[in-house]
């Protein structure tokens, strides 16, 4: 089913450039979360962890970021949500919209869209609650949508300095999600 809403939303004769992008870093994402479901023995079906990695940045395409192809009217911080929107609007099962909601940073608590004064909704749950959306935010932490960049997988150190970046709440729920996935 993915194959299919990506290449509605990302039309092999449109734009390129984004669908590459999309497709790269959504396939690493994927590839590292089957990974970890193996390894770690999680127990999640490889078919449904592939397909939440593979749409989880589908919104990434309403947005304005034309760094990486996108020309669309939103701020990038709302591609999470607007995916989730493509997502229900496509029929997808609620858990593939929920990890695409749910994604963005290790998850956005009502307090930090407040604080930041970010601009999405406060009536829903922005943060990983599944075992399968917390693995998919996990992964994607790793990989970039930077053009050259798609498939390097981040170190450890890179990733946590990342989210410090946008304080310590962050980064404590970062290691939760460390604790569960990581080696």
């Amino acid at each position: 089913m993915f194959q299919q809403i990506i290449d509605r939303y990302y039309s092999e004769n449109g734009n390129r450039f984004a669908r590459d992008i999309l497709i790269g870093h959504s396939r690493a994402v994927a590839d590292f979360a089957l990974y970890i479901n193996q390894a770690r023995h999680l127990g999640l079906a490889d078919a449904d962890v592939e397909e939440a990695a593979m749409l989880h940045d589908i919104g990434i395409i309403l947005t304005n970021a034309p760094g990486i192809g996108c020309n669309g009217l939103f701020p990038y911080i709302r591609h999470g949500v607007l995916g989730a929107d493509i997502l229900r609007q496509a029929g997808a099962p609620q858990e593939i919209c929920n990890v695409a909601e749910r994604h963005t940073g290790v998850g956005l608590t009502i307090e930090d869209i407040k604080n930041q004064h970010l601009d999405l909704p406060t009536d829903r749950i922005l943060v990983p609650q599944s075992l399968l959306e917390k693995l998919i935010c996990y992964a994607d932490k790793f990989f970039s949508k930077r053009p050259g960049e798609l498939e390097k997988q981040k170190s450890l150190d890179k990733v946590i300095a990342e989210i410090r970046r946008f304080g310590n709440d962050n980064v404590t729920r970062f290691m939760e999600l460390q604790r569960l996935f990581g080696e």
